[in-house]
Formats: C-alpha cells, sequence, structure tokens
C-alpha cells in the first residue's frame, strides 16, 4: 500500500506545485494521475521517489517512511521503484543494452559498472526484457538509432531491470503518436497484470486512462480535485479538471 499524505511542494522561487495532496494506492493497482501541463502531475511523482523533496506531508510505502527515509534506506527503497521518463532519458552515444543494463546499478558493484561490465545473469536478464518489449535485435545498436517509441521501450527494459515492485511512468506516451502510445501502454498494462506492479502513470487523455487505468486521480493548481475510477468523470467532472473551455475527445 502506497500512502500520500499532505503532500505539499513549494519551489524555492514560491511555486506551489502541490498543496495538501493524499491518496492511497493498493498492491498492484493501476493508477492514473491526470491533469494539464503545470498541474503537479511530475512534481508528484518524483517527490514519491524523492527526485524531489516534498516540502510537507508523508509519503509511506508498505510501512515504510519514504519521507523520512536516510540516504541508505532511501537507496534501497528506489531499487524497488522504476521510472518511465517523458524523454526517455537514455544515453544516446551508448549501445541499447547498455542503456537498459543501467537498470541494474544498484545491484552490482559500482566499479565494474564503470567499465560496462556486468555479471551473465544480469546481461541475461537485459535481453529478456529486450525481448519482452520486442527489441532484442537492437541491443547493440546506438540507442539514439532507434525511434522515439523504441527508445521509450527500451526505457520500460532498464526500469523493469529494477524487478521493481511500483513503476513511476512521467507522461511516457506525451511525446509519441497515438498508434505508439497505444503500444508503450500496453506494455505497462502487462507489466502490471503480469508482475502485479503497482503502476503510478501520469497522463493527459483521458480515453488512455479509460482503457489502461484501474482508478485515477486529477490534479488542478497542484491540487486533489478527483480521485475514483475513471469511468466517473463526467463532463462536469472534465471541465472542473481541464478547464471550462475544455473539449473532450474521444
Amino acid at each position: 500500500m502506497l500512502k500520500v499524505e499532505h503532500l505539499t511542494k513549494v519551489y524555492d522561487n514560491g511555486t506551489v506545485a502541490l498543496e495538501d495532496v493524499s491518496f492511497e494506492v493498493p498492491e498492484g493497482q493501476f493508477l492514473a494521475v491526470i491533469g494539464l501541463s503545470g498541474s503537479g502531475k511530475s512534481t508528484l511523482l518524483r517527490c514519491i521517489n524523492r527526485l524531489i523533496e516534498p516540502t510537507d506531508g508523508t509519503i509511506t510505502w508498505n510501512g515504510v517512511s519514504i519521507t523520512d527515509a536516510g540516504p541508505e534506506e532511501m537507496r534501497r527503497v528506489r531499487r524497488n521503484v522504476g521510472m518511465v521518463f517523458q524523454h526517455f532519458n537514455l544515453v544516446g552515444r551508448s549501445k541499447v543494452i547498455t542503456n537498459v543494463l543501467a537498470g541494474s546499478l544498484g545491484y552490482v558493484n559500482p566499479m565494474l559498472s564503470v567499465v560496462n561490465r556486468f555479471p551473465p545473469e544480469h546481461l541475461a536478464r537485459a535481453m529478456a526484457q529486450l525481448a519482452r518489449v520486442g527489441l532484442e535485435e537492437k541491443a547493440y545498436e546506438r540507442a539514439d538509432n532507434l525511434s522515439g517509441g523504441q527508445q521509450q521501450r527500451v526505457g520500460v527494459a532498464r526500469a523493469m531491470m529494477q524487478e521493481p515492485s511500483m513503476l513511476l511512468a512521467d507522461e511516457p506516451v506525451a511525446s509519441l503518436d497515438p498508434v505508439l502510445a497505444h503500444s508503450i501502454m500496453q506494455h505497462l498494462e502487462q507489466i502490471n497484470d503480469q508482475d502485479r506492479v503497482m503502476v503510478l502513470c501520469s497522463l493527459h487523455f483521458v480515453d488512455l486512462v479509460h482503457r489502461y487505468a484501474d482508478q485515477a486521480i486529477a490534479l488542478n493548481d497542484g491540487k486533489l480535485v478527483f480521485e475514483g475510477k475513471p469511468v466517473e468523470i463526467d463532463d462536469a467532472k472534465f471541465k472542473e479538471i481541464y478547464g471550462k473551455e475544455a473539449e473532450r475527445v474521444g
């Protein structure tokens, strides 16, 4: 169980990115986080793994306080939290397999990773993850030779190298066309269904939320304005989330 209670984030310039946000996510759930750009979605996900330090509130995962965790404990937590980024965050000049193996850095001797030496079992796992996303034949190509959709699939494979219990996907399909977007979302759905990994995925499009998410929360100006099943997002709630001028598509 992930519990977020009264989470607030105020940046140094005074911007209030999150204000008193509270919600719970049971194990194995696929939660969509929706809202306009600038609503606080990315800040929320990055507070959960403390890439961004919260200003106030608590985040607890299976009885462990993430907000109170010291450096050693936080390293252990992050081993179990995979992350998929909007802009892929790959090392373009490195081979695809090297990018995927980077997901296991929390489990190998740092000196070996510096010279790109990984245990054979890690290499086998990396190839298995690439096969899972249909890219095993691209393993030894440079990452920047791949299309955007392929690079995002590499990002998913890298995150799964951690064998995470929780996967944070920060607008993973925002830069992809609709066909590629569904391809990435289907991989996340498979990870959730087959591996029983909790998935928190920030999204813009409500049609994707309806198709893939068990539950949804919505942010507007850093405040929680909706929590419930995607089917409960009626026209009135849609306009509260996205603004009175917004029109539903699909």
